[in-house]
């Protein structure tokens, strides 16, 4: 094997798309074209917090692996939170921040963190970040919303691994939304249905955006829309409004906007990307309130979407058991973290094994709350 050459890059244009993507799996989260648009628009960089430090792994001039790599200044806008950590590492004297974040900012979406076309680079980069972590004075790295077979060669080089949990929808080769309704009890079956034309009865037409059909003023509406919920939910939005016309630029065509339309006027609309094969939620806001028109927009139609795609699943953002009534399920999602300060690591390796045995419970106890079918 020749010899693995570690670089640090502080803007992802500083790494040619081709190089980059042929490392992918064609998560739209990963690709050269969404990172550069959080760079290009500023929704990461300079006074964000996120400062881009992407790495490569080269042998014999070749670039074999990389990562999206972050050095962070705050927990904000990870949704594997550490918030607790920060404050205990401060009590014993240390300094939390800087830390490095290898992840997609602002977005819960599992994927490949260790891009590479060969498994067995993963450990040989996640010792390269090691290695920048400690170079730099970080106090740490946390690989985030990484895939199980990343966390599984992660632990076996000592790095802790954390489990969490969202709720996907999963598509179980179903042809159409009624067989999806088929596979639930009658009483579900009932409360869905009943859901459904509330929702599409708040008095005007549902579209679905993508590709060229996405215009300027599409964009306004949900710059709007995303102010709103921005505002309620994090206290200010983390991304700008030109990240969404870099998106219409170089991204369209791995989006769909589900926009709810009355009286000529969008009132809701629902941003999803499309993957090879999922849908991924992101984004939900609205100018006026109808009775689940959230839960159409963002659930519904996606799982509608899904199955006219032939896609296997459907990921809608963070947390909410409230999709477990509409067909949703508890999946685990997992992470890596690894601190240089061996005291605190032990302490961190103890919290995460309890951590890690009470969510595996919970994980269990919410698939009984399962509204499908029972067997026998």
């Amino acid at each position: 094997m020749n010899a693995l050459t570690l670089s640090t890059h502080p803007g992802i244009a500083a790494i040619p798309a081709e190089t980059w993507d042929a490392l992918g799996d064609g998560n739209p989260f990963t690709t050269h074209r969404f990172l550069l648009a959080l760079e290009e628009s500023g929704s990461v960089g300079r006074g964000t917090g996120w400062q881009p430090l992407h790495v490569t792994l080269e042998e014999g001039g070749r670039v074999v692996a990389a990562a999206p790599l972050y050095a962070k200044s705050h927990s904000q806008g990870e949704y594997i939170f550490d918030h607790a950590w920060a404050e205990a590492y401060a009590r014993a004297g240390g300094r939390y921040y800087p830390k490095l974040q290898a992840a997609v900012p602002f977005t819960p979406v599992t994927g490949a963190r260790l891009l590479t076309r060969d498994p067995a680079m993963r450990q040989s980069l996640l010792a390269g970040l090691t290695r920048v972590a400690e170079s730099g004075g970080a106090s740490g790295v946390h690989v985030t919303f990484c895939t199980e077979a990343e966390a599984k060669a992660g632990a076996e080089i000592g790095f802790l691994p954390r489990l969490t949990q969202q709720f996907h929808w999963l598509n179980r080769g179903y042809g159409s939304y009624d067989d999806f309704l088929g596979a639930l009890s009658s009483r579900k079956r009932k409360d869905l249905r009943k859901e459904r034309a509330r929702a599409q009865g708040f008095g005007g037409t549902i579209r679905h955006l993508t590709g060229d059909d996405l215009k300027p003023h599409h964009w306004d509406a949900f710059w709007t829309f995303y102010q709103d919920t921005g505002s309620r939910k994090w206290g200010r939005p983390y991304l700008t409004r030109a990240f969404f016309d870099c998106l219409q630029q170089t991204m369209r065509d791995d989006i769909l906007l589900v926009l709810a339309e009355r009286d000529g006027r969008a009132v809701a609309g629902a941003l999803n990307f499309i993957g090879p094969d999922a849908i991924y939620g992101r984004y939900w806001g609205c100018v006026e309130d109808h009775p689940f028109l959230h839960f159409e927009l963002c659930y519904h139609q996606a799982i509608d979407v899904a199955i006219a795609r032939g896609l296997s699943r459907v990921e809608a953002g963070a947390q909410g058991e409230h999709k477990l009534a509409r067909g949703y399920e508890p999946v685990a999602t997992h992470s890596l973290h690894w601190v240089a300060d061996e005291g605190f690591r032990r302490a961190l390796a103890d919290y995460l094994d309890r951590e890690r045995e009470a969510m595996g419970e919970e994980i269990e106890a919410l698939a009984d709350f399962t509204p499908f079918r029972k067997e026998g």
